[in-house]
């Protein structure tokens, strides 16, 4: 299954896959979450679904930038690759809100993997987040 994921290679890209029911994930892709759970980090506790990162935009956000709200998405939990080893990437997919974990970040049953998130488009949405200069906003990063 992983090896039919087309990829995306930009930031425009991604944001044409913006809708209700549209994750990102940082994991080693949808063939090893297919055989995992997530699990609470603090309790070991198994998740009822996987931890993800929504790609719809919030009403609230009005006409403000589409491409920077998604980089906010991808930005917020980029250090899990480092936290978590060399396969774990960003993947894009459609699921199906199952609960909310104990960070009250959406729990989801995987529908459908659409597309791996290529370190090109990363490096956009890292570009875009910190152009914005903020010195009170940053990563979502439990290990410093």
């Amino acid at each position: 299954m992983t090896d039919a994921l087309p990829t995306i290679t930009d930031l425009a890209e991604l944001v044409g896959f913006l809708g209700d029911d549209v994750y990102v994930r940082w994991s080693k892709g949808p063939d090893a979450d297919a055989a995992s759970a997530s699990r609470d980090s603090l309790t070991g506790v198994e998740l009822p679904g996987l931890s993800a990162s929504p790609l719809r935009i919030e009403p609230w956000w009005g006409e403000r930038s589409r491409e920077l709200w998604v980089a906010r998405r991808l930005f917020d939990y980029r250090h899990l690759r480092d936290l978590r080893g060399p396969d774990v990437r960003a993947w894009v997919l459609r699921g199906a809100l199952v609960g909310r974990g104990p960070d009250n970040e959406p729990l989801v049953r995987c529908l459908e993997p659409l597309a791996w998130v290529a370190d090109t488009a990363l490096q956009e949405c890292i570009d875009l987040v910190e152009a914005q200069q903020s010195d009170e906003w940053g990563p979502l990063d439990r290990s410093s």
